[in-house]
């Protein structure tokens, strides 16, 4: 079980506001680039560790020193498993976006709190009865809206079940980041999971031969509107916020996501969300509220910590 957080404070508030607009931008910009989601979810992590990198190594070089010696690698080992887990969740989430609907490759990731409860259960954390309905209702939500696309096509179903196991996969990454945090700085831990997640997804573009050059510049466009939103200031911000909030209440202020990525798809590319999968959307959500509510509740903790190894200004 992870130790106690440091209280919330309006720095952490307001990073987790930020971060839910941006990534609230990802799945439509995806949608909207002419490119390979795998050459995409490349490109948007190795352009982040640029950015980030120069950063880290001019502020953390003690800390990347002591991760290689005694007792931090094991810290650097959680790092590492991260950036696994992020370039899985990339991996299957961001061809989603292609295959069905932004509406419904949002709305099943964020399923993300499900499976975050059932980590939470392998722990050895017992799951109130509250969170066990909402598992259920969410997975009849699940059902319903993935069977309202067998009436569409197999590539909505496709997009559909990459975009629960990106789901699984956020949750297994935001589970080992909330280890991770607890003793390393967001700058240091961001830093080595994008490389890591970048190195990934390169070895299997090169493998399965995905083009990584060559876009039109509406979609290099969006390529940087990745990096800057979603990924610097999203994922960025939450991990800064791993610190002081749970992985649970991570997962159910996402759930904000989904609706205002239906809202820019249907605003910017016309995708409007298709009426016999908006009840199982509907269920699926309210299930997703119903777990964290009751996860929550069994794994509130609130003696308060040192503060986190974040000293200065964002994004260190």
């Amino acid at each position: 079980m992870p130790p106690p957080r440091a209280p919330v404070d309006p720095l952490t508030t307001g990073a987790v506001v930020l971060a839910v607009a941006a990534v609230s931008s990802s799945a439509p910009l995806i949608a909207s680039a002419a490119a390979s989601a795998l050459a995409v979810a490349f490109w948007r992590n190795i352009l982040a560790v640029g950015v980030l990198g120069p950063f880290a190594l001019a502020r953390r070089r003690a800390e990347f020193r002591a991760l290689t010696q005694g007792a931090g690698r094991r810290e650097a080992r959680y790092c590492v498993l991260a950036g696994l887990a992020l370039a899985v969740h990339f991996a299957a989430w961001m061809p989603s976006t292609q295959l069905t609907s932004v509406a419904a490759a949002t709305a099943l990731v964020v399923t993300q709190p499900v499976w975050q409860g059932l980590i939470a259960l392998g722990q050895g954390r017992r799951l109130p009865a509250v969170a066990w309905i909402g598992i259920g209702v969410s997975v009849l939500g699940a059902v319903w809206a993935i069977g309202a696309d067998f009436g569409v096509s197999g590539r909505a179903v496709a997009g559909d079940l990459l975009a629960i196991g990106g789901g699984v996969a956020a949750a297994v990454y935001t589970a080992i980041g909330e280890r991770a945090r607890t003793t390393t700085s967001t700058l240091t831990y961001t830093t080595i999971c994008y490389g890591v997640c970048a190195l990934l997804l390169l070895a299997v573009c090169l493998v399965g031969g995905v083009r990584l050059t060559g876009f039109d510049a509406p979609t290099w466009l969006a390529v940087l509107g990745l990096v800057a939103g979603a990924q610097l200031l999203g994922h960025s911000m939450l991990n800064y916020a791993l610190r002081r909030i749970s992985a649970t209440t991570i997962s159910v202020l996402l759930l904000i996501e989904a609706p205002g990525a239906a809202l820019i798809a249907w605003a910017w590319l016309g995708q409007a969300p298709r009426p016999a999968a908006l009840p199982g959307l509907a269920l699926l959500l309210a299930g997703v509220a119903i777990v964290v509510r009751g996860e929550s509740r069994g794994t509130r903790r609130t003696e308060p910590v040192p503060a986190p190894p974040d000293a200065g200004p964002l994004p260190s």
